[in-house]
């Protein structure tokens, strides 16, 4: 069948296609929806997992199961699932096992630009890298043959350009999932030193003949133009070479970026005269080119930061650059920030105008960085909040026990948070830790977890209690505010703060975005009472702006949730 498909959903078809019997992931731009249409699926099992590490263990339980399985996570997801893949590659497989992971070149949803590459050369795993939906399908789909055949892994490596635009996919026939026999192997899976140290060998000789297999597999192609120029390149990089381009240079697309051909390249680089490599991000195919002793122009004319685009590679070549479609005067900025009623804005609002440390967290309330309310004062990585504040704590003691807290989402908690919870409690700091609990996983679109008491299909499952989890890891004071309530906010935050133990304030509303909350009608100004004093300005909610020097509220943004009004002296929100 002929479709109109996005990348994700290209690889979702792909892996259902190529005989899926499992899929475990945890959402991340760009990856998210991979699962997301995966779950669509009856004929297999689909899941969130609390995180990437644990995702990446339950495809390998089903894998030695004998079923084929998935994993999906953005690049920095890989970091978390970084300690089951480098053993991965010593087990090998039963059934054939596919990890997606999506990078995110420029960053647009992510804290960090990271060449997920390195980690298939790292840990001696074969990668493959689509260049559009169509091969999106068809390398997840092979991917399981690959992996069964060579005994490994297979990392499945999309970009945010890749993973969200669409191109005609031409599906093939479904082959049914199956479960291979499952026979207790010691020396091939349990990984104690003894067994792993005779299971390297291995890795070493699958790496080789992956190498041979690299040389004339349908995943490295090449396109014969002119003989002037020579591009090497690979994923979204090769769209760009290709329209700028077109039949005047000769290309050789890499689709499995590791391990990388060694004759091919040779073979391509002598019937060019003039050799170029275009990726984006690190140097990875520009380094083994060179390592082979040939001459080629990578980096020194391209950047190591960012996206391409297919103006950048014709700004490099002196080439003009095809019309393309731009705003005819300028437009204003727009930051992010966080929604109208969003329930994070009323304790933001609270830690700032108290003026304490935050350390943040990863999720939709990083956004209380912004301005107005500029409250966040660091943020890493998932989880990292609540270890950074008990490190901090730990540091400078009594000086910012009362001044500093870590604020984290319901789903982080899940995903990484409470194992510095339970530091906080055993090595006892003072340290106040604000969940907040907006009941979804809300950056990454409205994904279920295990806070919520739904799965990924929307049925009822069981509810982690999170007041009764943070006293069973050890903290005694736990207590719940409504963030809509800017008076009870502040008394549980000072009050916290200011006792010698630590302590878990939650802050529990539901996301407004939800379908199932309720929109209350509309506030609005009386422009005769409004003092023009700008005190409502400071929520940074975009439904309030100041017009004619009066505040007025946006009656389609607007859903009544009352934080404003309890900001006025003048009685002037109604």
């Amino acid at each position: 069948m002929k479709k109109l498909l996005i990348g994700n959903q290209a690889v979702a078809a792909g892996l259902h296609d190529g005989g899926l019997g499992v899929v475990s992931s945890y959402p991340g731009t760009p990856s998210t929806e991979i699962t997301e249409f995966l779950s669509k699926y009856d004929d297999l099992h689909s899941e969130w997992a609390p995180n990437e590490k644990v995702a990446c263990e339950v495809a390998f339980g089903a894998s030695l199961a004998g079923a084929r399985s998935a994993c999906a996570m953005k690049h920095v997801g890989l970091n978390v699932a970084a300690d089951p893949l480098f053993t991965l590659s010593y087990t090998g497989v039963n059934g054939g096992m596919v990890i997606c992971v999506a990078d995110d070149p420029a960053m647009h949803s992510s804290q960090n630009e990271q060449d997920s590459r390195h980690y298939a050369i790292a840990s001696k795993v074969p990668m493959l890298e689509p260049a559009d939906s169509q091969e999106a399908y068809t390398f997840a789909k092979t991917a399981f043959e690959l992996s069964e055949k060579f005994d490994t892994p297979v990392i499945l490596r999309m970009c945010t350009r890749i993973a969200h635009s669409q191109s005609v996919v031409v599906t093939d026939e479904a082959i049914p999932a199956v479960l291979n026999d499952y026979e207790k192997s010691p020396a091939k899976y349990i990984m104690m030193p003894g067994n792993a140290i005779k299971r390297h060998p291995f890795v070493e000789e699958r790496t080789a003949m992956l190498q041979e297999f690299a040389e004339n597999c349908i995943y490295n192609t090449v396109e014969y133009g002119s003989d002037e120029i020579g591009i090497i390149t690979s994923g979204c990089s090769y769209q760009y070479v290709k329209e700028v381009f077109g039949n005047n240079a000769s290309i050789l697309k890499i689709g499995m970026p590791n391990p990388l051909p060694v004759n091919t390249i040779k073979d391509f680089a002598s019937k060019v005269k003039k050799l170029y490599v275009i990726e984006e991000l690190d140097p990875i195919i520009e380094n083994h080119v060179k390592a082979l002793g040939i001459e080629v122009i990578g980096k020194d004319m391209f950047s190591i930061l960012g996206e391409f685009s297919q103006k950048t590679i014709a700004d490099a070549f002196g080439i003009e650059a095809k019309d393309s479609v731009s705003a005819d005067s300028p437009v204003p900025a727009r930051p992010p920030m966080m929604c109208a009623g969003c329930p994070h804005r009323g304790m933001f609002y609270t830690l700032a105008k108290n003026k304490i440390t935050v350390h943040g967290d990863i999720g939709c309330y990083t956004l209380g960085a912004v301005p107005p309310l500029s409250a966040l004062d660091s943020t890493l990585c998932m989880g990292a909040s609540i270890s950074g504040l008990h490190g901090f704590n730990a540091a400078r003691g009594e000086e910012t026990e009362q001044k500093s807290v870590a604020v984290i989402g319901d789903s982080t908690f899940m995903h990484s948070g409470m194992t510095g919870l339970v530091n906080v409690a055993y090595n006892a700091t003072n340290s106040t830790v604000i969940i907040l609990d907006n009941s979804i996983t809300g950056m990454t679109g409205h994904q279920q977890n295990p806070t919520t008491g739904f799965n990924i299909k929307g049925e009822v499952a069981a509810k982690v209690n999170l007041e009764a989890l943070c006293k069973a890891l050890g903290i005694n004071r736990v207590r719940v505010v409504d963030p809509y309530n800017l008076k009870e906010c502040e008394t549980a935050l000072k009050e916290e703060l200011a006792v010698a133990e630590p302590s878990v304030i939650i802050s529990r509303r539901p996301c407004v975005q939800l379908k199932s909350v309720k929109i209350l009608p509309s506030l609005n100004v009386d422009a005769d009472k409004c003092k023009s004093c700008k005190r409502c300005m400071g929520l940074g909610c975009p439904a309030i702006s100041f017009k004619n020097n009066k505040a007025q509220i946006d009656n389609t943004l607007c859903v009544g949730c009352g934080v404003c009004k309890q900001l006025c002296a003048f009685d002037a929100i109604n």
